[in-house]
């Protein structure tokens, strides 16, 4: 294996990437509500939730007593760092976002550790998607707003929706590319619906998406427009989706969604 694609199998792998989707969600809200950055805040959503998703995916593998490849030590060792530098942004937090960040802390915990002989909340028929949800929205739209000392109005609960179904949208199409290997226990959207409703509810979706920006106390046209970007986007990530298309579909290319609505809305910003 070369070096690049080493670089990019631990960059993806080790949820560097989808690190970088949280952080561009929580840079998305300051832009939004026309803050300024806060380094805490957004290194508290970056390493948090490369910690967080390294110990999801890799505890188990950890709990064992057998000798680990180079990878998963240095795993390891962004993870144990990841940790550090977020408990230190956590302890720089206002209260309610410190409060806000232990009750998501809670539904996360309760996703990753078995909590009965029926496993975790991951494991339990249909709940997976909302807890992810829930968890996205919550430190990428209440927490810097709570961190910023905004009342949580109108606007704050608007966005929180919109980011909650984008979310979804998003699992949606992982769902889909997962349809072979998933375990039937999970019923998963496209296990019960399947794959042609389940394109065709991640459309509808995306129109439920669009349609609550009209409803914000000021509408943004270039938001707008960033958003007509994104829904294209994602559609057509939607369509191609099939359980034939490899990991790295949804690992790299869907998961960079966030980070490509980012850079469309800063560069509409700059150009028109």
């Amino acid at each position: 294996m070369g070096i690049l694609k080493r670089l990019l199998r631990f960059y993806v792998h080790g949820s560097i990437h989808v690190a970088v989707a949280v952080l561009s969600l929580v840079l998305m809200t300051y832009h939004m509500f026309g803050l300024p950055l806060d380094a805490p805040m957004a290194g508290f959503a970056f390493f948090g939730t490369l910690f967080g998703y390294n110990f999801i995916k890799y505890e188990a593998v950890f709990r064992k007593s057998v000798p680990k490849t180079s990878f998963y030590k240095a795993v390891l060792a962004v993870s144990l760092l990841a940790l550090t530098a977020g408990a230190w942004c956590f302890f720089m937090l206002s209260a309610k976002a410190q409060v806000a960040a232990l009750i998501l802390f809670v539904f996360a915990v309760l996703y990753a550790v078995p909590v009965s002989p029926r496993g975790n909340l991951r494991n339990l028929a249909g709940i997976k998607i909302y807890i992810v949800a829930l968890c996205w929205a919550g430190v990428t739209t209440l927490m810097p707003l709570l961190n910023a000392g905004l009342d949580l109005g109108h606007d704050a609960w608007l966005k929180f929706c919109q980011r909650f179904l984008l979310v979804i949208i998003l699992i949606l199409i992982f769902e889909i590319i997962d349809l072979s290997v998933d375990d039937p226990a999970l019923k998963t959207v496209p296990q019960k619906i399947g794959v042609k409703n389940t394109r065709l509810l991640n459309l509808f979706l995306l129109a439920i998406f669009y349609f609550l920006e009209f409803f914000k106390t000021h509408t943004d046209f270039h938001q707008l427009v960033a958003n007509v970007m994104l829904l294209l986007m994602v559609g057509l990530f939607t369509q191609f989706a099939t359980p034939q298309r490899p990991k790295y579909y949804t690992l790299f290319w869907v998961e960079s969604v966030p980070v490509f609505w980012l850079v469309l809305l800063l560069l509409l910003d700059r150009v028109v």
